[in-house]
C-alpha cells in the first residue's frame, strides 16, 4: 500500500464517538493516577505507532497542538502523514515547542526537562508525553501517591526511561510547571499527572 493510501486508512470509524471514548478514558486515568483504563483498538496507525498511542493522538491533537515524534516515529513518512491527515497537528520543530509528544522508545528518550514545562502563568502550555510501553506489569514497580489516589497505587511500566524516578522528582519540584505522562499499552492507558509522586518500592 502506498503512503498516501496508508495515511487515510486506519482512523476512527466513528470520529465523534471514538474520540469521546478515548478522551473519557484519558480523563479517568488522569483523575485516578495508576489506574488502568481499558481501551479497544479504535485506530489502526502505521507501525511502529501503536493502536493505543494513535487513538490518544487522534483524540487530543488538532491543528493548534504542535506534535513532537521521537526518532523511531519521525523516520516513518507513513506515520507523519497519517497523523497529519487525521489530526491536522503540525510537527513541532523541537521537543520544547510541543504540546504533545509521542515516544515509541521511552528507554531511549531525552530527559523530561527537554520538553516544554509551561510557565508559572500558563502551566497548561507544557508537553503531555504519550509513551508507548509494552505493559504496566513487567518493569520496575513504581509506588504512586498524591491527588486522586486513596492511599497508594502501584504500576510497573516496561521500557521506561533511565533514571525515571529521579527525573520525575525533579518534575514534581517544578510544579505548577512540568510535564504529564500518558502510558499507552496494547489494551489500555494509565496516566502520571505532574501532581503524582513516585516512590521506589524499597523506600
Amino acid at each position: 500500500m502506498d503512503i498516501a493510501a496508508q495515511s487515510i486508512e486506519g482512523g476512527f470509524a466513528d470520529p465523534v464517538f471514538n474520540a469521546q471514548a478515548v478522551f473519557r478514558a484519558i480523563m479517568d486515568a488522569m483523575a485516578r493516577p495508576g489506574s488502568v483504563q481499558p481501551l479497544p483498538a479504535l485506530a489502526r496507525p502505521p507501525s511502529p505507532l501503536s493502536a493505543t498511542a494513535g487513538a490518544v493522538a487522534l483524540a487530543l491533537c488538532d491543528n493548534d497542538t504542535p506534535l513532537w515524534l521521537d526518532p523511531a516515529l519521525h523516520a516513518s513518512a507513513a506515520i507523519v502523514s497519517w497523523l497529519g491527515f487525521h489530526t491536522g497537528a503540525p510537527l513541532a520543530n523541537t521537543a520544547a515547542d510541543a504540546h504533545f509528544a509521542i515516544v515509541a522508545a521511552p528507554a531511549e528518550m531525552m530527559a523530561l526537562d527537554g520538553f516544554s514545562q509551561g510557565t508559572q502563568d500558563y502551566p497548561d502550555r507544557s508537553t503531555t508525553l504519550i509513551l508507548q510501553v509494552g505493559d504496566l506489569t513487567s518493569g520496575a514497580p513504581l509506588l504512586l501517591e498524591g491527588p486522586g489516589i486513596e492511599t497508594s497505587a502501584t504500576i510497573a511500566p516496561a521500557q521506561m526511561p533511565r533514571h525515571f524516578i529521579e527525573q520525575w522528582k525533579q518534575n514534581n519540584k517544578r510544579f505548577p510547571r512540568g510535564v504529564d505522562i500518558i502510558l499507552a499499552t496494547a489494551d489500555g492507558i494509565a496516566c502520571l499527572p505532574r501532581t503524582t509522586r513516585i516512590k521506589t518500592m524499597e523506600a
